[in-house]
């Protein structure tokens, strides 16, 4: 149920033909201000936490394979380890087994950050589904599950990589866009 007192801004009569992407930027763009303002408590810009829970699931990984994974640049990805390198919450290493390579892992003293990220996300999820019941989660989640499909398969008509697809050619479901995922802050397009 909405609040009455709430007002949503119509869009911009350009955007009429495309209400549902209009609703879409609205939301995300707010929903990466919040990111932002939480994640500013602890010392990271968005999208550094989400390379931060790969690491932290996956263990060690190559700098290039991390890139891909969250559909980032080799540039922008340094950006963004080397931040987090000198917060002491990643440790860069040479592959022994390529010269060419380099391993990024979470360090020891990144496991607080995992349980303030933690905390952030179920504030977040909060912020985001307050007035949402459980089945209005769940509708929620389906209904932008159809949507990503969808937008995976134009991307697939194109041609070009889906960024929300990891290797397996599944949707991925980390909750955020890979390249905002690897941005450390910074727009990647």
């Amino acid at each position: 149920m909405s609040d009455p007192t709430t007002h949503v801004p119509a869009g911009p009569t350009a955007a009429a033909g495309g209400p549902v992407s209009y609703a879409i930027f609205r939301v995300a763009r707010l929903h990466r201000e919040q990111a932002g303002k939480l994640l500013r408590e602890v010392g990271l810009y968005p999208g550094q936490e989400i390379l931060m829970m790969h690491l932290w699931d996956t263990g060690p990984q190559r700098q290039a394979d991390l890139v891909r994974l969250l559909d980032s640049d080799a540039a922008t990805m340094t950006r963004a380890v080397q931040r987090l390198e000198r917060a002491g919450f990643v440790r860069r290493t040479p592959s022994p087994t390529d010269r060419r390579s380099t391993i990024i892992e979470a360090t020891p003293a990144s496991a607080p950050l995992r349980t303030a990220v933690e905390q952030i996300w179920e504030q977040l999820e909060q912020a985001t589904t307050g007035g949402l019941d459980a089945a209005g989660c769940a509708a929620t989640i389906e209904a932008l599950g159809v949507v990503e499909r969808n937008l995976i398969a134009v991307c697939r008509g194109d041609g070009r990589a889906c960024p929300s697809e990891d290797s397996s050619g599944e949707a991925s479901s980390s909750g955020a866009s890979p390249a905002e995922a690897s941005s450390g802050g910074e727009s990647t397009s």
